[in-house]
């Protein structure tokens, strides 16, 4: 390219920079630039406020998760030793019932011999 090749564009660059300018108002650049400092600040302190709040979470959870564990560990137990207790009630309940077929009543006999108040049922 020839200097006035590269003089004539940098004329027509510099005379499109000059006609955007005058489509936009310093102004409201001024106003956009403002705002968008106003914006970037809330968004800083939102961000120190969730890691401040993951953070503390964290902590939490780290002292909790321990107990968590053994408490489920223990449920899993009481569960565990639950289902043989009445796996050997049902087995102890079928050997009285093939050794004395009238030892438990029936459910019409039940509602008979239980007259006692139903507490679950409001009057």
């Amino acid at each position: 390219m020839e200097q006035s090749e590269k003089d004539a564009i940098e004329a027509a660059s510099q005379e499109l920079s000059r006609e955007f300018k005058t489509l936009i108002n310093a102004e409201d650049l001024d106003s956009l630039k403002q705002l968008q400092h106003l914006i970037l600040g809330r968004l800083q302190d939102s961000n120190a406020v969730l890691s401040h709040f993951n953070e503390y979470s964290e902590h939490c959870f780290a002292e909790v998760s321990s107990e968590f564990s053994r408490n489920t560990r223990l449920l899993r137990s009481m569960k565990s030793d639950l289902d043989y207790i009445f796996q050997k009630l049902r087995s102890l309940k079928a050997k009285i019932l093939a050794t004395y077929p009238d030892a438990f009543p029936d459910d019409s006999t039940i509602e008979a011999l239980d007259r006692r108040p139903d507490l679950e049922m409001p009057h």
